[in-house]
């Protein structure tokens, strides 16, 4: 800490010996003609054949390495398109801007005008004519060898972070794209986008728990919206028939390399679409979106191979549990059978569960992680599907899908139940079953009962995670590599 104080005073002392020179510290005059990767493109430096621009350029950027030779100097300089190098002669320049030049430091920001030129090893270089200081760096970053590792002070100090790892930089750009490619591929099936309420005066979503605060102008207390499924549904009532909806979800509940308080979701909803429709268009949609990104359909993530090449493997529940889990149908087909043999497991059943919850259960523990290329896994029980439409033929079970890749859930989605009668009873059944002993009870939103008995069209929808998505395309292993600012605790708190 006191080698950093020190460094922190140097800085500070430069800088009012260039305030002291006239110099301002913090300019916003420099206008940069070009980008440092339009003058000085990578395949520059790996064709020496590769023509250099004519004429005289003007680049700004962040300096991130020095090397001074007494009264030259060469610098590499950093914007958003990527670095390039600059070469500094005093007697170019003249004898008061190499002043202010001694008093630079790595970090600060310039712009520089001059002409390109290769160095006698090659190297495609902007020879400085002038230059100016544009923002003085008061704090030094990471040294070059060290760099900034310690993962708690990367997502902590996120700004740092895009300084000095250009790789993490990548990561972020792919995200935008990936969220740009999805938005094209809806717009182009004639999907519209919208947006719903983040704050809702109910507290539903499954058994999530959600954020309250408090209104108040209203006086009322209002929810951070666990999805915006309800919301996305009362569209298809009022006639839009093909909406979308990419936007933040916020869940109470704990951190881990999968989850974080607010992340962000696909939503997508189609009338008169069932989900084996939605299984082929997410299918084409990811695989389409793979090859874009990453220039083939066979991936890695996390040193494991994936093949996202459809058509992509489909269990039923009660057939993953069988053969990838090894129970024996007949325990699956009896109920008590199947909640006893989750009991064996170790699994906590509250009171009120059913057969269906025991699957799940079960399915979470033996078979989630085996599913490492994308697997559909259908036919989840009605039990733990309260929005989803019933089977034609069995009654138990849901039109339902969850998609899983590298052991973990990517997408859900199932033909949307229409009827309102069935979806009034089993919402209120679901909320006797967690009402009673929750910090916030959930309630059944019966407006948007209201809004089914006007009629809403058969229909399917499905949701994503546009943070897990990211994760997969760029072999990100934490869900906070893929989230610029993730949530930690406070610096003072840490243990």
């Amino acid at each position: 800490m006191d080698d950093l104080n020190q460094i922190l005073q140097q800085r500070r002392d430069k800088a009012k010996e260039m305030a002291d020179l006239g110099v301002d510290l913090y300019s916003n005059t420099f206008k940069p003609s070009h980008t440092i990767a339009e003058i000085l493109p990578p395949e520059a430096t790996a064709n020496q054949d590769f023509k250099l621009a004519t004429g005289e350029k003007k680049i700004a950027g962040r300096i991130m390495l020095m090397r001074n030779f007494g009264k030259a100097a060469f610098m590499t300089l950093q914007d958003s398109s990527g670095r390039g190098q600059v070469y500094l002669r005093k007697n170019d320049v003249g004898d008061e801007l190499f002043t202010v030049f001694e008093k630079l430091d790595i970090g600060d920001f310039i712009g520089c005008i001059g002409e390109l030129f290769r160095t006698k090893k090659g190297e495609p270089t902007l020879k400085i004519s002038s230059f100016q200081h544009i923002t003085k760096s008061l704090r030094p970053l990471p040294e070059k060898h060290q760099g900034l590792k310690d993962v708690e002070k990367r997502y902590r100090q996120r700004y740092v972070d895009l300084i000095v790892n250009p790789e993490v930089r990548e990561v972020f750009k792919t995200r935008g794209q990936i969220i740009r490619m999805v938005r094209e591929y809806l717009e182009e099936r004639n999907y519209m986008e919208v947006e719903t309420p983040m704050m809702h005066a109910i507290a539903g979503g499954a058994t999530a728990k959600p954020f309250q605060t408090h209104h108040n102008a209203l006086d009322m207390d209002l929810y951070l919206r666990i999805a915006p499924e309800l919301y996305l549904k009362r569209l298809l009532v009022g006639g839009f028939e093909r909406v979308f909806e990419i936007n933040r979800n916020f869940r109470n509940e704990g951190l881990s390399t999968r989850h974080n308080p607010e992340f962000t979701m696909l939503e997508f909803y189609q009338a008169y679409a069932t989900f084996e429709d939605l299984m082929e268009l997410t299918e084409d949609m990811i695989s389409t979106i793979c090859l874009k990104i990453n220039n083939s359909m066979v991936i890695e993530f996390e040193g494991q191979e994936v093949d996202l090449t459809p058509p992509w493997k489909r269990y039923t529940m009660d057939e993953a549990l069988v053969e990838l889990a090894g129970i024996k149908q007949d325990i699956l087909d009896n109920p008590d059978k199947i909640i006893a043999f989750a009991k064996e497991k170790h699994i906590e059943l509250e009171d009120k569960a059913g057969p269906g919850k025991a699957k799940m259960e079960l399915f979470d523990l033996l078979v989630e992680e085996k599913l490492i290329n994308p697997t559909y896994i259908t036919a989840y029980p009605t039990e733990v599907s309260p929005l989803a439409r019933r089977n034609d033929n069995d009654k138990t079970i849901t039109d339902r899908f969850e998609l899983f890749v590298t052991g973990r859930e990517l997408a859900n989605a199932f033909s949307e139940l229409n009827d309102p009668i069935d979806q009034k009873e089993r919402l209120e059944h679901q909320v006797i079953n967690r009402g009673n002993d929750e910090e916030i009870s959930p309630e059944v939103d019966y407006d948007f009962i209201r809004a089914l008995e006007y009629g809403m069209p058969p229909a399917a929808g499905e949701g994503i995670g546009i943070d897990r998505l990211t994760m997969l395309l760029t072999n990100s292993a934490s869900i906070r590599d893929v989230i610029l600012f993730p949530h930690l605790r406070p610096e003072s708190k840490q243990v």
